[in-house]
């Protein structure tokens, strides 16, 4: 009996007091459970006791957001995801902090949080976040409006992070340079913070990375040049910033770019030709840049597979080029509120995927000499308002079905008369109104003398006689 009991409490506390599953599965230290009850505690509040809750937290009991690996024989913490990520989530407390226990969770690969420091402010920088250093592998929080201060210049010791995702917290300050020394880092997401100053050129230098998406914060300067080192990177948001200056040559290196969004900044200097070298490009979003220049200078038909094309708002002036209509996969055109002229080709109805064109607000002359099919199907995502010298042919369909804001052309015939100087005329269009009258009242002086001879010389006969 006492042989039985004996066997039993090594399968349930092993041999070295750890627990181990009643399955026979591996133990877990006794250290790692106590950090990570206690660093949940930090978070979600004292109230929660996860040792009655969860006696196998690797085991039979999982936590909620918390996922375990083996290593060296022992169940150790490899991921935790606290915050309302889903119905059952552990929830964080007003007071969510981090305690020292949390460091202790030296096997964490992957960490995140979702709305879980709200108030009072907690400053970011505070912890050992070093700790993490040979494990750490992604890192992120979403909606953390709670979390201040800058980043912690100790990320940049995460020599093994992959991925580091920060997206609308209350972070400020400037972005540290030795984010750049995280080589095998391939996506970085800072957008809808509060981060200030300029773009290290050290950013560059991540030549493994996907995705850079620093939009909705206060960056500013210029674009750095080593930008053309990021011959990976799928994806580049760095819209509604203060960035400024010319849009860097080097883009050009950038073949896997898939989208470019620079919207709401301060670019000018025109559009780079670079551009059209990118010819992986899908996306390209420019709008609210005071650009200026043309679309003259760009080879469009090089750019097969964009989709988007939106430069509405940056001062674009000439012609709108008919290679625009070589792009076959092009479903959104935006070229509302520019200086552009001229007509508006009809080869764009040739286009198989457009569903959206905007052109509202420039100078653009002519007759629209689209289908009725073409406005049937694009509605009111065909934008032409406030052209003033644009129409659409009056018998093509009802007034009421045309373009919205969009006049009907009207074709008045005037009568070809001319006044003095003004060129109006009547009769023969040779002639004018100095030279037509006399001729006119010339003929009929010389019929009426002829007229009182022979009535002189009738009645001079009839006075004889």
């Amino acid at each position: 009996m006492m042989l039985s009991l004996s066997l039993i409490g090594m399968c349930i506390n092993g041999e070295d007091g750890e627990y181990e599953g009643v399955d026979g599965g591996a133990p877990m230290v006794e250290t790692e459970q106590e950090a990570v009850y206690s660093a949940i505690q930090g978070f979600v509040g004292t109230g929660w006791n996860g040792s009655d809750l969860y006696p196998d937290p690797c085991g039979w009991t999982p936590i909620q957001g918390v996922s375990c690996d083996v290593f060296d024989g022992f169940w150790y913490v490899t991921d935790l995801n606290i915050g309302s990520f889903q119905e059952n989530s552990l929830s964080c407390a007003s007071n969510a902090k981090f305690t020292p226990q949390f460091f202790k969770l030296k096997h964490l690969k992957s960490l995140a949080f979702f709305n879980c420091f709200s108030k009072p402010p907690i400053a970011f920088d505070s912890g050992n976040w070093s700790a993490f250093s040979s494990s750490l592998e992604s890192l992120e929080f979403r909606s953390n409006l709670g979390l201040t201060g800058p980043i912690p210049t100790t990320f940049g010791h995460l020599k093994k992070l992959q991925s580091l995702v920060l997206i609308e917290n209350g972070l400020s300050g400037g972005l540290p340079d030795n984010i750049g020394n995280l080589r095998h880092l391939k996506r970085l997401v800072l957008s809808g913070n509060r981060f200030v100053g300029k773009i290290g050129d050290n950013y560059g230098y991540l030549s493994e990375l996907l995705i850079m998406d620093l939009s909705r914060n206060s960056l500013s300067g210029r674009l750095p040049l080593t930008f053309g080192g990021l011959t990976s990177l799928l994806k580049l948001d760095l819209s509604q910033n203060q960035l400024e200056g010319n849009i860097p040559s080097e883009m050009r290196n950038l073949k896997n770019l898939t989208l470019l969004d620079l919207s709401n900044n301060k670019f000018s200097g025109g559009l780079t030709k670079s551009i059209q070298e990118m010819s992986s490009l899908q996306e390209l979003v420019l709008s609210r840049n005071p650009l200026g220049g043309d679309l003259m200078n760009i080879e469009w038909q090089n750019l097969q597979g964009l989709m988007v094309l939106d430069l509405s708002s940056t001062r674009l002036s000439g012609e709108i080029p008919e290679s625009i209509s070589q792009m076959k996969r092009l479903r959104f055109l935006g070229l509302g509120h520019n200086n552009l002229s001229g007509i508006l080709t009809p080869k764009l109805v040739e286009l198989p995927n457009l569903s959206s064109l905007y052109v509202y607000g420039n100078n653009l002359k002519g007759e629209l000499k689209f289908t009725q099919g073409f406005y049937n199907k694009m509605g009111r995502r065909f934008g032409a308002w406030n052209n003033s010298n644009l129409c659409f042919p009056n018998g093509l369909m009802p007034m009421s079905f045309g373009p919205f804001g969009v006049k009907a052309c009207q074709n008045i015939m005037l009568s070809e008369v001319s006044l003095g100087d003004s060129g109006f005329k009547l009769g023969n269009e040779d002639q004018n109104i100095d030279s037509h009258y006399p001729i006119s009242f010339g003929s009929f002086e010389s019929n009426f003398d002829r007229i009182c001879l022979i009535w002189c010389l009738f009645t001079t006969i009839i006075i004889f006689v």
